[in-house]
């Protein structure tokens, strides 16, 4: 097992010298580095933990079987263990001092990967971005907001009220979020689950064959833009907000089930109907347009 830890302590030596009337001089204190900069070699598939209150992560996939590790922080009362165990490297950020302001808790990192790593983050406040990496992830954060690039396999993001952002992302897919705003771009992904309670969802993608689909909110927006090649079968419910069908799709017959008589609901089979698309809202407004 490797281990490796930056602990940025704080010391002061203070040297009193009476001249004449008494006069005090004290040394400043000096402070231990604050960077940390380290390489783990690891196997295929490995798994890269990281535990962080606040700062800004981010990780970017490369070709190496390595993990390169760089981290930095401002204050003197955190310390950053970098520990690795057979094929995992786990990140953890501890705090010294009970006393330590909410802005001295911010340390950030910057880790390049192997393409094929699962990560497991959880990070409070501060922002996480993740680039090429094809390997499963599970995202936790409380006000930092997550982006995903050309990411795939199986994406588990959760968020209090951090935005959430995914770009060219495949796979599986599931986000919740309580009043977070979810963007999912130019999507490749067969199964996406997305669900905010307070919160804008956007969908800009590709609906696969056999794929399935589900925004879901309790107010907010749900913006949803069509392709002409898209096959689906859609269905956009909001008990009392609106459902706007600016892509003139043809409606059919309505779903048996269960539904207040006071809701807007569009039922439409578009190309075969291969995708299911499943639109709920209970307060706010569902957009269906086509993609210019």
């Amino acid at each position: 097992m490797m281990r490796v830890s930056m602990h940025v302590g704080s010391w002061a030596s203070k040297t009193a010298i009476t001249l004449g009337t008494g006069l005090l001089l004290a040394a400043s204190a000096t402070a231990a580095p604050r960077h940390l900069e380290k390489h783990f070699k690891v196997g295929a598939r490995p798994v890269i933990t990281i535990h962080n209150p606040d700062g800004v992560v981010t990780v970017k996939a490369w070709t190496r079987p390595e993990v390169k590790l760089v981290g930095d922080s401002d204050s003197d009362k955190l310390e950053i263990d970098a520990e690795q165990t057979g094929n995992r490297v786990d990140l953890i950020v501890r705090t010294l001092a009970d006393d330590i302001r909410p802005e001295e808790m911010r340390a950030s990192f910057q880790l390049f990967v192997p393409e094929d790593a699962e990560l497991q983050i959880h990070n409070d406040s501060g922002s996480v971005a993740v680039q090429d990496v094809t390997g499963d992830m599970a995202l936790d954060t409380i006000a930092a907001d997550i982006s995903l690039q050309d990411a795939s396999g199986y994406l588990s993001i959760k968020t209090v009220c951090g935005a959430v952002q995914c770009i060219r992302c495949a796979g599986r897919i599931e986000i919740t979020s309580i009043s977070g705003n979810v963007k999912l771009l130019d999507m490749r992904s067969y199964s996406v689950r997305a669900q905010t309670s307070h919160g804008d969802i956007a969908f800009d993608g590709q609906f696969l064959p056999n794929g399935t689909y589900e925004l879901k909110n309790y107010s907010g927006l749900i913006d949803v833009k069509l392709s002409p090649d898209d096959s689906f079968d859609l269905s956009a419910t909001s008990v009392k907000g609106k459902v706007q069908n600016d892509a003139n799709l043809t409606p059919a017959a309505p779903r048996k089930g269960p539904a207040s008589r006071f809701a807007q609901s569009l039922f439409s089979v578009y190309n075969l109907g291969k995708a299911k698309v499943e639109l709920k809202s209970f307060d706010g407004t569902i957009n269906i347009h086509r993609r210019e």
